[in-house]
């Protein structure tokens, strides 16, 4: 976060040239600021704000927090997520007091965010946008910044241990069915496929998210 403060500067040359110091967050006005899908969070514990003399305040806090975020899972495991991280502060009306806006461009924090991913998870970033715009709350305007993340999921893993496991055992079941093998030979193998498909929509049961309003396509063969 930055902002600037009038009140509080000062010439260096009267102060040891001293340009910028470090205080607690506390000592100073800061803006207050919401995320609006939070659902938990973890704070650090980097509570200060650097301030130059020209009155600029610079506060950088990191946390990790949980949002969240509406599922569409039909495509599985072939699907596309986006989910929003709306940043708003309902305390001050954006037509007076307090409006809020982004420094860096969406290339810019695409760049910046690529560059913190460590290990290549289940998901792919793809995407990232940015919507400045106002909120109307009862009587009153608000500013808000919401992040659209959106995300790719990484396929193979789900191809290797479930889809072509299924696919096999649809074959074996064609091949079966219409092969030479007598009735008994049949019913025996058709009893073993019922309980390999079992199994594998157990496990697909468990991989699957429940908060879609759509099924999987896979989940419904």
């Amino acid at each position: 976060q930055e902002w600037k403060n009038s009140f509080a500067t000062w010439n260096p040359q009267d102060f040891c040239n001293i340009s910028k110091v470090v205080l607690p967050t506390d000592t100073y006005w800061s803006p207050p600021i919401f995320i609006l899908e939070r659902v938990n969070g973890q704070n650090s514990n980097l509570d200060y704000v650097a301030i130059t003399h020209n009155g600029n305040f610079n506060s950088t806090q990191p946390f990790q927090v949980t949002l969240t975020c509406g599922l569409m899972i039909l495509k599985f495991p072939f699907d596309t997520q986006t989910c929003n991280l709306s940043i708003a502060s309902f305390l001050y009306p954006a037509v007076t007091d307090l409006v809020m806006k982004m420094r860096r461009t969406p290339a810019e924090m695409m760049k910046d965010s690529h560059s913190y991913f460590l290990t290549d998870g289940e998901w792919k970033f793809t995407n990232l946008s940015i919507i400045e715009y106002t909120e109307k709350l009862d009587d009153g305007e608000f500013s808000v910044v919401t992040y659209v993340i959106s995300m790719e999921r990484r396929p193979t893993l789900y191809i290797l241990n479930l889809i072509l496991p299924t696919c096999a055992l649809y074959l074996l079941d064609m091949a079966v069915l219409f092969g030479p093998s007598s009735l008994e030979e049949k019913i025996n193998f058709q009893i073993a496929i019922i309980l390999g498909s079992s199994m594998l929509a157990v496990i697909l049961n468990d991989i699957l998210p429940t908060s879609s309003n759509k099924p999987p396509v896979i989940g419904t063969r």
